[in-house]
């Protein structure tokens, strides 16, 4: 087991950020692949964003690519989530998840890639 809290969360304005965090409490923080999901009410959880173990390689989706960052610190066993220009249909729960070993491709995008996920945060952007 993996528990992961997920933080920073909130109400904002669109236009707006907000800084997502996710802490992992293991020794072993850096033999994980750490991708970060959302949902919206009646939709899948879908993939944002994914950074390999040591954080030198990272993938969006394309409706948030140049606006979120995905980083990490794996001396805090911390996962973070900048989000710029926040639009409406950013609203959701977002969920931080993690995969032991790497993830290339397909299975770095996919819900089913990861074995370990928190309980999600709410990200409310108003127009």
């Amino acid at each position: 087991q993996v528990p992961l809290v997920e933080s920073g969360g909130g109400l904002v304005q669109a236009g707006g950020s907000l800084k997502l965090s996710c802490a992992a409490s293991t020794h072993t923080f850096s033999t994980y692949t750490m991708g970060w999901f959302r949902q919206s009410p009646g939709k899948e959880r879908e993939f944002v964003a994914t950074i390999n173990r040591s954080g030198t390689n990272a993938s969006h989706a394309d409706p948030v690519k140049g606006r979120f960052t995905i980083s990490r610190d794996n001396a805090k066993n911390t996962v973070y989530l900048q989000m710029n220009s926040l639009k409406p249909e950013d609203s959701a729960v977002y969920y931080c998840a993690a995969a032991l070993g790497d993830r290339y491709f397909a299975p770095a995008v996919r819900r089913t890639g990861y074995e370990y996920w928190g309980r999600g945060t709410q990200v409310t952007v108003s127009s």
